[in-house]
């Protein structure tokens, strides 16, 4: 039995931030090294990050009055916000899905929810169960704290209980509020990993109905001597990320080994394939094309996903799929892969329907 992602709606919200970010992140930076700072800034391959938090009088949430404004929010207030507005952007979501803000698509029998950017008991999962008016019987599962990869992991959930269960109707919700976790930083690193950060939801429904795109094999594996390159750390002031710039380089050397690589594209050539890379960053999909010789098109999808919206963790490669869904690739086979914190790899082998 086959399990397929049949369709995937997405969901931003209204305020672009990017720039006001690269003003305030600028501002804070040493003056010797603002130029080095600027330069990395436009070399990002981000052209718009959308935010949960409004500005006051039309500006943004670090301008006077802002979110941001005074002194930096506890992890309480975030968290607050958290429970407001993450369930609102899945809604949009999965109203994007739908095209009925009202309604639940119908059939639905199983819900598995992604988020590592807040904390809420009763879970986001139940929030949303209850707010689509989705039957108790709706078995529900959350993925939390996964970060970047968590999609994989969601859509490989699905796919095996679709798997055992062909009568089944998954619906995948992926939420992120990257932009509750801003932190009073100075230094250039923490201020450019935190550039790459914005808001995003996206919805799929898995089932056995044989349109779309085939979920095949899943794969994972943990890059060793690189747990410490991509962090989440729970503080008094929200949850400070931490990417270390040799990520793309550890990335590169594993995509540089014939057995990593095997594991992920199987027997087939890397360019013979279509690939849904997660946007992590320009110098992350760089990586990923040279390591594996991909035509300069292969990443497409991913460079535009990260060009419009970010970096918006665990949502990011539904953005991608949704583009692959719009504008199917000419090759039949494909791979999904994210990396996140481990430093860790998770895919799966696609597949275009029938």
């Amino acid at each position: 039995m086959a399990a397929y992602l049949n369709a995937v709606g997405t969901a931003v919200p209204p305020h672009d931030v990017h720039h006001a970010f690269i003003d305030w992140a600028g501002a804070r930076v040493e003056p010797r090294a603002r130029p080095l700072f600027a330069r990395m800034a436009a070399r990002a391959g981000i052209a718009h990050r959308w935010s949960v938090l409004p500005g006051t009088n039309g500006g943004s949430a670090v301008d006077a009055g802002g979110f941001y404004g005074a002194a930096s929010p506890g992890t309480a207030a975030r968290m607050a916000l958290y429970a407001a507005e993450a369930p609102a952007l899945a809604l949009a979501a999965i109203a994007a899905l739908t095209g009925d803000d009202a309604t639940a698509p119908a059939g639905i029998t199983h819900l598995v929810v992604a988020s590592c950017t807040g904390f809420v008991a009763p879970g986001i999962d139940q929030i949303i169960a209850r707010r689509l008016g989705l039957a108790p019987s709706v078995e529900r599962l959350l993925i939390g704290f996964m970060g970047c990869y968590a999609a994989v992991v969601a859509l490989r959930t699905a796919r095996h209980i679709v798997r055992s269960e062909p009568a089944a109707r998954v619906l995948v919700v992926t939420v992120e509020l990257s932009s509750l976790h801003l932190q009073e930083e100075q230094a250039i690193e923490p201020l450019l990993a935190m550039l790459q950060f914005g808001d995003g939801a996206a919805a799929g429904i898995v089932s056995a109905e044989p349109t779309g795109i085939e979920l095949g094999q899943p794969f994972a594996a943990t890059l060793g001597d690189s747990a410490e390159l991509i962090r989440w750390t729970i503080t008094d002031t929200g949850f400070a990320m931490h990417l270390d710039g040799a990520v793309p380089g550890r990335i590169g050397d594993a995509l540089g080994d014939a057995d990593f690589v095997a594991t992920v594209t199987g027997d087939a050539a890397p360019a013979g394939l279509f690939w849904a890379v997660h946007a992590g960053g320009r110098s992350i999909l760089d990586a990923v094309q040279t390591a594996l010789a991909l035509p300069a098109t292969a990443l497409a999808a991913s460079r535009g996903v990260l060009a419009d919206y970010g970096n918006m963790s665990s949502a990011t490669l539904m953005f991608v799929l949704a583009r692959l869904l719009a504008a199917p690739p000419a090759q039949r086979e494909g791979v999904a892969l994210a990396f996140g914190p481990g430093l860790a790899a998770e895919g799966l082998a696609l597949r275009a329907a029938p």
